[in-house]
């Protein structure tokens, strides 16, 4: 795996410089006096001990959506194998860290699952502070489960630190509620693919379709096709709303609004690339009253009660 960008942008100032070196001689929590950037709040910050893996959310894009808990990771650690959906940005919050490239991205050469496990295990043996960095949660879609049982399998301690998953943050990014209480009591998180890269033929889509008013779509571009077509015969109406969000959270941000049945003609003629994350349900329509970037940027609301309630939204 080679090693990432020689040159990040630079660092915030209110961030400061630190190299593992200068950090606390301590094994316990650190205290905010006692963390390498001293301007912290209090709290009992965990250590990045040498040996140690620590498996982490980057969030869907923005890098101010990353936790406290991954910022103080990246800057601790010494190495830090990160995902093709990091941004330069949130890697430039560890300029002490050597940066090695992980990225999995469909149809393009990429590294093995297990050389990036074993990778993992090489650099903790080494004694080193180790950071994986993934793009939204470690735990949804992003294969941290099989990282983290291939750390325990070879006696490799580790941490979890959750992110912010594309599936909810960056629905919101885009004005969408993966949850409303006038659309769903129930969200289905589905993946576009599976182990071998095809379309999934494990999932009931019959029951997927009766059981959830929203279901989020992850890596569902390549076969939208097949998806919008099980979905179809297994009874969802073909004027269903579907949204397509891609590189939510970033400045290159795109949302195509479509329905169900003309979702695959839609993004043949408008391409949207990947990544890219698909909200299928009513839930979608909000986009026309809460996309607030668009009403931050000075536009006025497409609709203002875009599911037909015909009464004020504070009204039970």
């Amino acid at each position: 795996m080679a090693a990432g960008p020689a040159s990040p942008p630079d660092l915030p100032a209110s961030l400061g410089a630190f190299s593992p070196a200068q950090g606390p001689g301590i094994e316990g929590p650190m205290t905010a006096s006692a963390h390498p950037d001293h301007n912290w709040p209090d709290h009992d910050w965990p250590v990045l001990q040498p040996g140690w893996v620590w498996l982490c959310g980057a969030g869907p894009g923005d890098p101010g959506l990353l936790t406290l808990h991954g910022l103080n990771a990246l800057r601790q650690a010494e190495v830090v194998v990160y995902d093709a959906l990091v941004s330069e940005e949130i890697l430039a919050w560890a300029p002490q860290a050597r940066l090695i490239y992980a990225g999995k991205r469909g149809g393009k050469p990429s590294p093995q699952q297990r050389d990036i496990s074993l990778s993992l295990i090489e650099q903790a043996r080494a004694g080193r502070r180790v950071l994986r960095l993934k793009g939204g949660d470690p735990f949804v879609f992003g294969r941290g489960g099989e990282e983290a049982q291939t750390l325990v399998q070879h006696g490799i301690p580790f941490r979890i630190v959750p992110g912010i998953t594309a599936g909810i943050g960056g629905l919101a990014y885009a004005g969408i509620p993966v949850t409303h209480r006038d659309v769903n009591q129930a969200v289905t998180f589905v993946t576009g693919h599976d182990a071998t890269g095809a379309a999934p033929t494990s999932l009931d889509w019959g029951a997927i379709a009766r059981g959830s008013q929203v279901i989020v779509i992850y890596m569902g571009i390549k076969h939208i096709a097949q998806i919008a077509g099980a979905l179809l015969d297994a009874g969802r109406p073909g004027d269903e709303p579907v949204a397509v969000v891609a590189n939510a959270a970033t400045p290159e941000q795109r949302v195509l609004e479509s329905t169900l049945a003309r979702i695959t003609a839609d993004l043949e003629a408008t391409p949207v690339p990947p990544p890219a994350v698909i909200c299928v349900g009513r839930a979608a329509l909000m986009r026309q009253a809460l996309d607030w970037q668009a009403l931050a940027a000075g536009a006025a609301p497409r609709n203002t009660d875009p599911l037909g309630r015909g009464r004020p939204a504070e009204s039970a």
